[in-house]
């Protein structure tokens, strides 16, 4: 790791260190050195920064010869984090007769111990910038892997499409596998953007959340090409549990054209839609609602409990319902923080038809409302 591998904030707060000695008239050089690995595998020590500065280039340690000579103007002061030795000071005084002053020795200590702190965060950081580099290597190349399988699945249920013809009933469920094959070929390709750029930040400085279909080049999507295929999904997926599903009556204006940033839209309600069915009983009915501001995704099955009606939104909590399933309980938190990002919100409404008339009186209604445009 030679020294430009090192962040320039580590690099400055080691100057800046070294620059507290400008006033002093003791000394006549201060270097800082870094243990690593030379060429060779054998230790050795690096310099990475020095007072007074310099174009010189200094040597190793192991290589200068002027430093095999013991010197009573010489001090080493160690830079470890326990008994682990990251490097050292060297500290060289204006040739005296007189005892190294005891405030100065003092000092360099206090200041070891500063650099040794801010060195073993610096090999910290660089230890997990290659576990990223290596992760984000095994991901492209994972991604890679996926592509062939996903595009065989994708021909194969083309193929049958081809052979059942367009009056079969089971071609909905045909084009169903390949609206499906296209969606997560849609998340491969995030995951293989998401390893080569940088996450843009929100407004408020934090990182916004990117989930698919945010990655493509148009500046506007069609929430409502997202939702349908929800629908679809959902539909399938209710017939075969045996459950009523109940489709939106009408499609909202605002469906049509929304900014790409707004395709996170699709996520919240899948996520809303898989609680629904998870946790819902089985014969109970589930159905999305569309209206001017928003989406509510409702089922007629057990009300949530009081106590768990806003804790069901905090990431990890597992209501009483969903205690003894598998999952990770950040679907509604995800769901939830990704409204507010968009200016809006989420919230439950037990008893459904306390949103909509015609809805059930038994229930729960989970309403996510969007920021007029």
């Amino acid at each position: 790791m030679s020294s430009k591998q090192y962040s320039e904030r580590f690099l400055n707060f080691v100057q800046q260190q070294l620059m507290s000695f400008q006033a002093d008239e003791e000394l006549e050089h201060v270097v800082v050195y870094v243990a690593r690995s030379g060429d060779s595998g054998s230790p050795t020590l690096e310099v990475v920064g020095q007072w007074p500065k310099s174009e010189k280039i200094l040597q190793p340690v192991e290589t200068d010869i002027a430093l095999r000579t013991p010197s009573s103007n010489r001090r080493w002061y160690p830079l470890q984090e326990g008994s682990i030795l990251l490097g050292v000071i060297r500290a060289e005084r204006i040739a005296s007769e007189e005892e190294w002053p005891e405030y100065l020795d003092q000092r360099l200590q206090s200041i070891s111990i500063l650099l040794a702190n801010s060195l073993a965060s610096e090999l910290d950081r660089k230890r997990l910038l290659d576990q990223l580099d290596a992760q984000k290597e095994q991901i492209s190349l994972m991604v890679h892997q996926l592509r062939n399988p996903l595009a065989a699945l994708g021909t194969y249920a083309k193929l049958l499409l081809r052979k059942i013809g367009p009056e079969s009933e089971h071609e909905n469920l045909v084009k169903g596998l390949i609206s499906e094959q296209a969606q997560v070929n849609k998340y491969l390709s995030a995951l293989d953007q998401l390893s080569q750029v940088k996450l843009p930040q929100a407004e408020d400085g934090s990182n916004r959340l990117l989930l698919p279909p945010l990655l493509p080049t148009e500046t506007n999507i069609s929430v409502k090409s997202l939702i349908e295929p929800l629908i679809e999904r959902a539909k399938a997926r209710a017939n075969l549990q045996g459950r009523k599903w109940f489709s939106p009556s009408e499609w909202p204006s605002w469906m049509v054209s929304r900014s790409i940033s707004e395709g996170v839209i699709a996520e919240v309600v899948a996520n809303l839609l898989e609680n629904s069915f998870r946790y819902s009983p089985p014969q109970s009915s589930i159905g999305i609602e569309l209206v001017e501001n928003g989406i509510c995704v409702w089922d007629e099955g057990i009300p949530i409990n009081v106590e768990e009606r806003e804790k069901i939104f905090e990431k990890g909590f597992r209501g009483e319902s969903g205690s003894k399933m598998s999952g990770s309980g950040i679907g509604l938190a995800l769901a939830r923080d990704l409204a507010r990002q968009l200016g809006g919100d989420l919230k439950l409404v037990v008893n459904p038809s306390k949103f909509k008339n015609s809805l059930p009186e038994s229930g729960n209604a989970f309403v996510f409302n969007l920021e007029p445009k």
